[in-house]
């Protein structure tokens, strides 16, 4: 849905409001709500906006652009709630959603910390490392590189 209200404020003509402004802030709340900062309302909020741009828009590109955002909340609607009141992405594609822990299957080999782009991994060989939350950019290098499988999402 993200990736075709991308597509959508692009190639709009501007001509309409519900195209050009209601696209636009389709595309604000999609991007909150994947980055961890919906707020309870917004899902309503999202298929008012989607039916009144579907309804009021000119052309066929404005009137078919709340199309995945509809089908997605009508299909999906307990993934939408996840995000806003779980901050959690049960899909685990959207990057600020998703965390990675150290398991006790860790044995302190230090390939993790090694990869790591940003320092956020600690530990001492041959102790179980951690990960500090703050400071990781959820690149996944350090689960990759774990030869023990000691590194998940979650």
């Amino acid at each position: 849905a993200k990736f075709f209200l991308n597509f959508t404020q692009s190639e709009s003509c501007g001509k309409c409001t519900p195209c050009r402004e209601g696209t636009k802030r389709m595309l604000e709340m999609l991007t909150a709500i994947t980055e961890g900062k919906g707020k309870d309302g917004d899902i309503e909020k999202l298929e008012r906006l989607a039916k009144s741009i579907k309804a009021g828009a000119l052309c066929a590109l404005g009137q078919t652009a709340p199309n995945p955002i509809l089908s997605t909340l009508r299909y999906f609607r307990d993934e939408y709630e996840a995000h806003i009141y779980d901050k959690k992405c049960p899909a685990g594609v959207c990057t600020a959603l998703i965390g990675y822990k150290i398991t006790d299957k860790c044995v302190g080999c230090g390939l993790c910390k090694k990869v790591c782009p940003v320092d956020a991994i600690s530990g001492e060989p041959k102790g179980k490392h951690t990960i500090d939350p703050d400071k990781c950019i959820k690149c996944g290098a350090c689960m990759e590189k774990c030869p023990f499988k000691a590194i998940i999402r979650g």
